[in-house]
Order: C-alpha cells, then structure tokens, then sequence
C-alpha cells in the first residue's frame, strides 16, 4: 500500500484504524490482495476523481473505505456465498451503519457499488465514481497478479527467448 496525502488519511482515520475494518486485512479480495488494502485503493482513487471535479470527496473515501466491510471469506462453499457479488454491497452497508454515523449518501455508495453487476444504479456521481475506481482497482490486482505468476514461469521465459531470436532475424 502506498504513502498517501495526510487530508486523506485524516478523512478515513476513525475508519481505518477500527478494529474492526482492520480485520478486513485478514480476509482475501482479489487474488492476493486483502479487502482492507482493495477498499483503502478505491477510497483513495475515488477521493482523488472527485477532489479534482469538486464533488463530495469526503463522503466518497469514507464510502470507499467500507465499500467491501462484510468480514467472511467469500470463497467459501456455502449456499448464500455464491450469492456474495449480488448481496455484499448490502451486508457492508449494514455492517458500516452499525459502527460509523454514516449518511444516506455514503450508505446508497456503499449499497450500490456491484453495478452493473446488481441492477440498482448509484444514486449520485460520486457513487458512479466509486464504482468505476472499484472496478478499476479490482482489473489491477487480478492483472498484477497473473502478471507477476506469468513473469515467474519458465514457459515465459521460453516464450521470451523466441520472440528475442524471432526479432533478431528480422
């Protein structure tokens, strides 16, 4: 995770540093990136967006930060958690209600934030930003990902050899 700018780490402080949302860091997102380093990702992505076009970028980290607040392992074999990409949106808002006085805005952010996945649209242009920097954030880490397992392969290294030798011909 990276160094970011002190107004925003004051913006999401009473959030990040609960016990709780620090749990997230025990839970895998994407690959092998935990929830707490995707949300604080797309918190901060989304605070930067909507710093820049003047829009509601305190309510959008703190939104952002507990986007993904549902504390179980998805990956799980259970009935409801085939489910998980269509209702985890609604268990971190519940979640986030629970621990943080949080606004209807924020709380609509967090609910709405699967779309297209889930068929209810964000209600505001922060909550369509916090969207996209989720869905943004999560292509990185898959692709990060593979491409670091991709870079680690002999069968890569092959493939680079003969595109060198197939350059080199030419």
């Amino acid at each position: 995770m990276m160094k970011h700018d002190e107004e925003f780490d004051l913006i999401i402080r009473d959030i990040a540093s609960n016990p709780y949302v620090l749990d997230m860091k025990n839970f895998r997102q994407h690959c092998d990136t935990n929830t707490y380093d995707h949300c604080y990702m797309v918190a901060y992505i989304s605070y930067k967006i909507c710093k820049k076009f003047n829009l509601d970028y305190i309510k959008v980290a703190r939104a952002g930060m507990l986007h993904d607040f549902y504390l179980y392992d998805w990956r799980e074999k259970s009935t409801w958690h085939k489910w998980h990409a269509f209702k985890h949106g609604n268990f971190a808002s519940i979640n986030a209600s629970k621990l943080f006085d949080l606004s209807k805005k924020e709380l609509s952010m967090i609910r709405t934030h699967m779309w297209p996945v889930t068929p209810t649209l964000p209600s505001s242009k922060e909550g369509f930003i916090l969207t996209i920097a989720d869905k943004y954030c999560a292509s990185k880490e898959s692709l990060d990902y593979y491409r670091r397992i991709l870079f680690r392969s002999q069968t890569y290294s092959y493939i680079k050899a003969l595109i060198w030798v197939f350059l080199f011909k030419l």
